[in-house]
């Protein structure tokens, strides 16, 4: 095992925590459909923080312990603020999962990757509206309207 991807690891495992920490404010936040989708996401992130530490130590490695309290970038004090925390936070741990993705062991790369692929799930979920389906492609133009009838006919 490589030194380097157990660091990787507990980066991972360091935004994990970091995630778990405000997925528990937000729970305590929110209500009705978006609590739910929040306990789902703590519930999905704690398993994952749980996995990490296993491999972490099979490995040989001391896991990351988690800070007593973490600053957000923002207060979640509304239903959309609560939304847009939720989605950054499962952009930057996708992003902490990204490191992990180029592990030397094979099977933590796969491990990452279906940990991205589950944070950007939850993440689009959160999301009000879905994104544009290429996103950074221009719009389609909408065609001009059809002449009507009377524009067509010379009068005569």
């Amino acid at each position: 095992m490589s030194p380097d991807d157990v660091e990787k690891l507990r980066k991972a495992l360091a935004a994990e925590h970091a995630v778990l920490f405000a997925y528990g404010l937000l729970g305590a936040r929110t209500s009705g459909s978006l609590r739910e989708r929040v306990s789902a996401a703590f519930d999905a992130h704690r398993a994952r923080r749980d996995q990490l530490r296993s491999f972490i130590t099979a490995r040989g490695g001391r896991p990351a312990e988690p800070d007593a309290s973490y600053a957000l970038p923002f207060f979640p004090s509304d239903q959309a603020l609560a939304v847009k925390l939720a989605v950054h936070l499962e952009s930057g741990v996708t992003a902490a999962y990204l490191e992990l993705a180029a592990a030397q062991d094979v099977t933590l790369r796969r491990y990452a990757a279906l940990a991205m692929q589950e944070a950007v799930t939850r993440s689009y979920a959160f999301r009000p509206a879905q994104p544009a389906a290429f996103p950074g492609m221009p719009a389609a133009a909408t065609p001009p309207p059809s002449p009507s009838p009377s524009a067509t006919s010379d009068g005569g």
